[in-house]
């Protein structure tokens, strides 16, 4: 017992020096495995006091029978193990040694990086002292099946401390690696970095390429693509340059071949636009993309769209907050479109910015007509009316009448506009706004479907369908100015014939019937009440006569519009079925043979087919149809247009609506807010005024020009889509999609922000 003591002077010192390299790399981990393992195995001077029971079992069995014994020697073994399986692989080792090894454990306090996975595992270090090969074996099995990692560790103190030296070397060094490499790491990114986004676009453009080119079909000889391809015909020469360049880029021999090809297929339709009328398009597109050939409404909605938003936006002030809106907008275009903003509402205005400016400048006009900014008017030209009242009777009453036929007024109107003599008379303004505007309502929407029509017979011509022609377009026309175009006549006659300083009694202001009772009575074949008095209740000579006959012929465009068509598809049938089959000699099997025997048969069918294949709005192909669905069809178009007649008038009244209601509002905003700070005097007016005019300020810019302009925005696009289009416009078609890399890159753009 006192030789194993003298002899192994041993002590295993429990400060232990941890040098944290924080890498992955494996080299690294070992380095620092094998420093805490030189640092425990550091033998020093002085003796490790044990106690009996410690070194008992590792007597041999030659000191129990009493023989001489040899200098005992202690083999270990050191490495690090997981820290959660340390406490099993510490019984283990005491179970299977039979407690005949010494353990000595210390934890590593930082996590280490666990190269097969990359994960944090926090990792003990220790060393086994035991005695005999037998043990040795033993042990080693048992770290092995805990799955430690032993680390080798000379026995002499010198050695150690070399070696330890040396793994410290090596850290440093690969310290001073990891740093330079990191540097020249970063180096490498930060050039990469300004060509990434060149290298994006390259790879975009690569792809896109490569996956037209996948669309592409091999000839017989495997030499040579072959692709089939929509172009448009003004660009065909500029495509034949095009090929014709690239083959002398690339050096070719074999020049490219582009052949135009006649085909049955529906073809795409392409609207060349530019930044002006592209969001314009954009409005119709919304709809329905226009059938091949079909007339465009684009061109005509550039100057209808925002005139009709003006009627019921019409506001000088308004109009001119819009108006700069939208105009600076355009005027920073390059600037505003380079910055690629998220922000979905601010991409909608200034993709429409052309819009919003051509709605301000309108709304301008037609707030000069209304003459009303901010619910107030401008005495530009003088008013025509003049108070006659002296101060007093002015000041004392609250209500008093300007006689149109006497001294009050000129006898000449305001030269551009409203008069402003009607902002400051409370009584009646509502009163005559109502009938101003409810009239040129009407009179507008009357206009705009007339024009829609007419429009159809530009798409009946073209694509030769003389049966829409004859069967719907010229009752269609009849009938809407028969009825409706005949009203606003009346109105025009009524404002001409009527005034208060007329002459005739007949013709002065009190005797001026009413419009909608005469339209009705007409309709209705009843006679108006007669008047005892002078006033007529029709404002020629012969109306009433007119009237009955107007009447009666649009109520025969009704059958004509609903029997006309089915009727001629079945004669037309039964002549072409009692035909003699004429000898067919067209070798090349085109289809003019073909459509010239279906025109001798006195049949349109072939005209009515080929509308049908280009997608014109103004014909049907009806070859295939039963007659059934022929009449069912007619009688659908038929009731839809006679009663959206009457439903699309009442509807442009809508225009009458905003205005007075967008009039209303900006005078309550006036009246209830901002004539508050007017009110005031002295410095604390001048404060009042700033406060009350910001709250205004705020109040007119996101109700009246915000809220009501998106109100007003949204009214007028109904009315194009409904009540303007659908007397000519399918929208059947479908959008020709050329390859572009702009396109490309702005689709792949959007898709990785999002």
């Amino acid at each position: 017992m006192d030789y194993f003591k003298a002899s192994h002077k041993t002590s295993i010192i429990s400060s232990i020096i941890y040098i944290d390299t924080q890498t992955n790399n494996k080299t690294n981990q070992y380095h620092s495995h094998r420093t805490y393992l030189l640092n425990m195995c550091v033998q020093q001077e002085g003796g490790m006091h044990t106690t009996e029971s410690m070194t008992r079992a590792l007597i041999t069995d030659e000191s129990r029978t009493g023989k001489a014994m040899g200098p005992v020697q202690l083999g270990f073994v050191a490495g690090v193990i997981l820290r959660e399986r340390l406490p099993a692989f510490e019984r283990m080792l005491w179970r299977a040694c039979r407690g005949n090894v010494f353990l000595r454990q210390a934890m590593i306090e930082d996590p280490l990086e666990d190269p097969s996975n990359g994960d944090k595992v926090y990792k003990s270090v220790f060393i086994i002292f035991f005695q005999g090969d037998q043990l040795k074996t033993r042990v080693k099995k048992i770290c092995e099946g805990f799955r430690a990692t032993l680390y080798p560790c000379p026995e002499a103190p010198t050695d150690r401390r070399e070696m330890a030296m040396g793994v410290m070397t090596r850290i440093e060094d690969l310290h001073t690696v990891l740093g330079q490499t990191q540097d020249h790491r970063h180096r490498v990114l930060v050039a990469a970095a300004k060509n990434l986004k060149n290298w994006f676009v390259k790879v975009r453009k690569i792809k896109a390429i490569y996956h037209t080119l996948n669309l592409f079909n091999l000839d017989v000889t495997q030499k040579c693509l072959i692709a089939e391809c929509w172009v448009p015909l003004l660009d065909f020469e500029t495509i034949q340059i095009a090929l014709r360049r690239g083959t002398e880029r690339s050096g070719s021999s074999v020049p490219p071949i582009l052949n135009r090809m006649e085909t049955f297929e529906n073809p795409p339709t392409y609207n060349r636009t530019n930044k002006f009328t592209h969001a314009f398009q954009a409005l119709i597109n919304a709809y329905g993309v226009a059938s091949y050939r079909e007339m465009n409404p684009a061109p005509y909605t550039i100057i209808t769209f925002p005139f009709l938003f003006a009627v019921m936006f019409g506001d000088l002030g308004h109009g001119t907050i819009m108006a700069l809106f939208g105009l600076w907008m355009v005027l920073k275009e390059k600037p505003l479109a380079a910055k690629k903003s998220d922000n979905e509402i601010w991409n909608i205005f200034f993709g429409g910015r052309y819009i919003i400016f051509l709605m301000g400048v309108f709304s301008m006009y037609t707030g000069f007509v209304y003459n009303d900014i901010f619910s107030k008017s401008l005495n530009v030209f003088g008013s025509a009316w003049s108070i006659n009242y002296n101060t007093s009777t002015v000041m004392t009453n609250k209500a008093l009448q300007l006689d149109p036929k006497g001294l009050d007024y000129a006898q000449t109107p305001y030269p551009f506009g409203l008069d402003p003599v009607w902002q400051v008379a409370p009584l009646n303004k509502i009163i005559f706004q109502n009938a101003y505007k409810m009239k040129i309502s009407i009179i507008f929407g009357v206009i705009h479907m007339l024009f829609g029509v007419f429009v159809g017979l530009f798409n009946h011509r073209y694509f030769k369908n003389k049966m829409a022609i004859y069967c719907e377009f010229i009752p269609q026309v009849i009938f809407l100015v028969f009825l409706f175009f005949y009203m606003t006549l009346l109105m025009f006659i009524k404002w001409v014939k009527y005034s208060a300083s007329s002459t005739d009694p007949a013709f002065s202001a009190g005797c001026a019937p009413s419009i909608l009772i005469t339209f009705i009575n007409m309709v209705l074949f009843k006679a108006p009440d007669e008047n005892n008095g002078v006033c007529s209740p029709y404002m020629f000579a012969g109306q009433a006569g007119l009237q009955k006959f107007l009447v009666v012929v649009a109520l025969l465009c009704v059958p004509w519009m609903l029997l006309a068509k089915p009727i001629m598809i079945m004669r037309g049938r039964k002549e072409a079925a009692h035909q003699p089959i004429a000898p067919y000699s067209n070798e090349n099997g085109d289809a003019d043979g073909l459509n010239q025997h279906n025109n001798a048969a006195g049949g349109t069918q072939a005209g009515q087919q080929t509308a049908q294949q280009q997608g014109g709005a103004g014909g049907h192909g009806h070859d295939q149809e039963e007659m059934s669905e022929i009449f069912i069809h007619q009688g659908i178009h038929t009731i839809e247009y006679v009663l959206g007649s009457v439903s699309h008038t009442a509807s442009y009244l809508r225009l009458w609506a905003l205005s007075l209601a967008h009039a209303q509002l900006a005078e309550v905003l006036w009246n209830m807010v901002l004539q508050n700070g007017l009110k005031q005097d002295g410095w604390i007016g001048g404060i009042a005024l700033w406060v009350v005019f910001a709250f205004w300020a705020v109040l007119t810019v996101g109700i009246l020009v915000l809220m009501e302009g998106l109100s007003a925005f949204l009214h007028t696009l109904r009315l194009h889509w409904v009540e303007f289009q659908s007397k000519f416009y399918a929208g059947l078609g479908y959008a020709f999609q050329p390859f572009s890399f702009e396109v490309i890159l702005d689709s792949s753009s959007s898709s990785s922000e999002d």
